[in-house]
């Protein structure tokens, strides 16, 4: 039997939770899926994450991933969730509301977690920034396979402001921009990165990398820049393994198989 962990991922307008291969790093249930409530307050979004938990009927270290700077499981960030959860401590209030032990980390850094240990990123030297596309842009940093967390390097300013707004996979749906226009944008941030910090390899995740044939082979750059093997799941499967380690690696429960027919943890295809 697999070893499983457990990962949820909390965006701005979705949160999704799977058991976890921990072997692999592939799903081993399907996901399970709730809207993130409006206004997400600590206490909504526990609520949100607490269904997701009890759908599964996990009992094992929890994994959480969240769009903010998290240090030692406190959120001094608040991006696309409400402002109150600045200076709340995510892994104690996700703990009250599953009765679980919590490990609450930056959503990219999970994300290159994943890529790092079992994907595009796996036996990388130097430098790997992995960027997330999705409601905001998250960025993880990886130095010989070694996190640097909460880069936050989604909200680097150019032309004059904050360019998330600008070139996030919610900004190419909001304004209807066709693939072409968005990469113009995508190229003036990723040079930026490229400029600054001279990465051995870009990772692209999120829920449009699905769909990176559009987009990766018109930008420009020196570095290699390539799909996340793990696409928009790798958030789960990188905060499941990082919570089992907090943990000792201890495992939880085993779930219910997906029912037949259903996926059983493979990357989406493109």
């Amino acid at each position: 039997m697999a070893t499983l962990g457990f990962g949820i991922d909390i965006g701005g307008s979705g949160i999704k939770g799977a058991a976890v291969d921990l072997e692999t790093g592939l799903l081993a249930t399907e996901r399970f899926k709730v809207l993130t409530p409006q206004p997400s307050t600590p206490p909504a979004v526990a609520g949100a994450v607490a269904k997701v938990v009890g759908h599964f009927g996990w009992q094992g270290p929890l994994g959480c991933t969240f769009p903010a700077v998290v240090q030692e499981g406190v959120a001094r960030t608040a991006a696309n969730v409400d402002h109150s959860w600045i200076g709340t401590n995510i892994e104690t209030v996700m703990g009250a509301a599953t009765g679980l032990p919590v490990t609450a980390v930056n959503d990219a850094d999970a994300a290159g977690v994943a890529e790092t240990k079992w994907g595009a990123a796996q036996g990388i030297r130097g430098l790997v920034i992995m960027v997330t596309l999705g409601t905001g842009i998250g960025t993880s940093l990886f130095y010989n396979g070694v996190l640097i967390p909460n880069s936050e390097l989604g909200h680097i300013e150019l032309d004059g402001g904050d360019y998330e707004p600008k070139a996030s996979g919610a900004a190419r749906e909001r304004e209807a921009l066709s693939w072409e226009k968005w990469a113009k944008r995508l190229q003036r941030y990723f040079s930026a990165l490229e400029f600054l910090l001279r990465p051995s390899l870009f990772v692209v995740g999120g829920g449009v990398s699905r769909r990176s044939e559009k987009f990766l082979p018109l930008l420009v750059l020196d570095a290699p820049i390539v799909p996340a093997r793990f696409q928009n799941e790798a958030g789960i499967a990188g905060v499941a393994f990082m919570a089992a380690e907090a943990a000792g690696a201890a495992t939880g429960r085993p779930v219910p198989p997906p029912e037949r027919g259903a996926r059983t943890g493979a990357p989406r295809p493109a």
